[in-house]
């Protein structure tokens, strides 16, 4: 079992930069791949990035490539998302996932709650 909790969402412009940070409890977090998907109001949830458990590989949606990192800390069982030059279309609730390193949901057995994120045009 584990048990995920997000930080950092918040009302940024157009832009400008958020990073999302993901603590995690329960089983060897080390273990575990780690992903983070969003949700906008009226659209399915959507891959955004992936981490393996060791942080050697990682994978991004084309639509935030070059403009948001995923980086992990195991020693501080935190996943992170640093998302710079935000956009109005970026705006959504953001959910930290565990499971297999990869973009599909089902990849994943544990989900966070989510924090939300808006970005002002």
């Amino acid at each position: 079992q584990v048990q995920l909790v997000e930080s950092g969402g918040g009302l940024v412009q157009a832009g400008g930069s958020l990073r999302l940070s993901c603590a995690a409890s329960g089983r060897a977090f080390s273990s575990v791949g780690l992903g983070w998907f969003r949700q906008a109001p009226g659209k399915e949830r959507e891959f955004v990035a992936s981490i393996t458990w060791s942080g050697s590989s990682t994978y991004y949606a084309d639509s935030v490539k070059g403009r948001f990192t995923i980086a992990r800390d195991n020693a501080k069982n935190t996943v992170y998302l640093q998302m710079n030059s935000l956009k109005p279309e970026d705006t959504a609730d953001y959910y930290c996932a565990a499971g297999h390193y990869g973009s599909r949901r089902s990849s994943y057995n544990y989900w966070g709650q989510g924090t939300q994120v808006t970005v002002s045009s």
